[in-house]
This record gives structure tokens, C-alpha cells and sequence, in this order.
């Protein structure tokens, strides 16, 4: 009952009611970002799998310029990321844009994160249950080492989530994102983390080595 209503319901009041509250807040960091970007915009936009591997628009307010170098390449993450943008990201303020795709029922509050499209051929037939579920804004996995795990342990932990799925075990995972947010633990600024895809295909072929 929980999962096939009760946590729909959940969803839509408490993500409905925050982008209400927030209404003006938002709006100011909204504009700030606009121009502390250099122009690159407010909002982070990308395609990601939903449930059942559907594909969605993910929003998330942008932390970095889009400037490039003589080349018309961007530059590296730690070379566009603004001190608005890591105050931002530290704070995880930009996830908050979020809560429309759990309005409009693209998202969770709380399931395995959204990952990326190039992704879905890599996981195992296990590994694919992670997307029978709605994605969330933070998940078990999220709580349990956040960026510091194995892409392995990550992914495990999403099925581990999706088999176990409670009211109990969301509230359990809000409260330890809510201290992790506070705490500013296990939140890297840059992102450091070795592609899935190209991770896998890495073991692949040592194993066929």
C-alpha cells in the first residue's frame, strides 16, 4: 500500500509544499546564478532514466560557467565551478530544483539516483531493478558512503533499496540525509568519480585478459 500509493502521495504534498514555501528564496538564487554563471544560465538540464528505464528531463541549478578554452573546449569542472556554485553543491541547495521533477512524477524523494542514459547497457540483469522504482533526490546508497563507495556497492545498495522498500526505510534515509546536509558530510564539490561505463568496460577487460 505504501509503495503503490502512500508514497505517490507523500511525494506530491511534501514536494508541492517546499517549492511553495521556498517560492522567493529560489527566485533570489535563481537570478544570483543567472549572473554569477557568466551567462551559462541558472538551471543544470539532463536527460536521465526514470522508472522503467524512461527517460526524463532532470533539473538541478547550475554550479559552473560554460567558459572554454582557445580550443572551444570546456574547461575542466574545477576551473568553472564558481564559489557560488561549490557553496551551492556543499550545501546540496543544488538539488532543491528537483522537487518539480517529483511534482510532476519524473522523481522520488527518497529512491535510487539517476544516473546516466550510456549507463543502462552496463548493468548487470540484477543491477537493472535499481530503475524499477521512481529515482529520488537521495537514496540508500546516498546514505551509506555517498561518493566513497564502489560503483559495485553503490549499485547493490540501489537493489538492496528497491527489495526492501518501507515507509520505515524511507524515513530512515531522510533523516540521514537531513544530518549528512547539516553535518556537510560525505559531499565531494567536484566530482571525481570514474564514469560507470567506462569503469565496467575496464573489468571487462581484465577479465577477458
Amino acid at each position: 500500500m505504501y509503495k503503490n500509493f502512500f508514497k505517490r502521495l507523500i511525494d506530491i504534498i511534501v514536494s508541492g509544499s517546499v517549492l511553495l514555501i521556498l517560492l522567493l528564496p529560489l527566485g533570489i538564487i535563481t537570478l544570483w546564478l543567472h549572473f554569477v554563471n557568466k551567462g551559462a544560465g541558472a538551471f543544470f538540464i539532463q536527460e536521465r532514466p526514470g522508472r522503467d528505464g524512461k527517460i526524463f528531463r532532470l533539473i538541478k541549478y547550475k554550479s559552473m560557467t560554460d567558459e572554454r578554452d582557445q580550443e572551444g573546449k570546456l574547461l575542466p569542472d574545477d576551473k568553472r565551478l564558481t564559489r557560488v556554485g561549490r557553496f551551492v553543491r556543499a550545501s546540496s541547495i543544488d538539488e532543491i530544483p528537483q522537487l518539480w521533477n517529483v511534482l510532476k512524477g519524473d522523481m522520488s524523494l527518497i529512491g535510487p539516483r539517476p544516473l546516466l542514459p550510456q549507463y543502462l547497457q552496463w548493468y548487470t540483469s540484477e543491477e537493472k531493478h535499481r530503475h524499477d522504482v521512481r529515482p529520488g533526490i537521495t537514496g540508500y546508497a546516498q546514505t551509506h558512503g555517498r561518493n566513497k563507495v564502489t560503483w559495485e556497492d553503490k549499485l547493490s545498495m540501489d537493489v538492496f533499496y528497491v527489495k526492501n522498500l518501507s515507509f520505515g526505510l524511507d524515513m530512515k534515509i531522510l533523516f540521514s540525509t537531513i544530518g549528512k546536509v547539516v553535518k556537510g558530510s560525505d559531499i565531494e564539490v567536484a566530482y571525481t568519480e570514474e564514469p560507470f561505463d567506462e569503469y565496467r568496460k575496464k573489468k571487462l577487460f581484465e577479465v577477458s585478459k
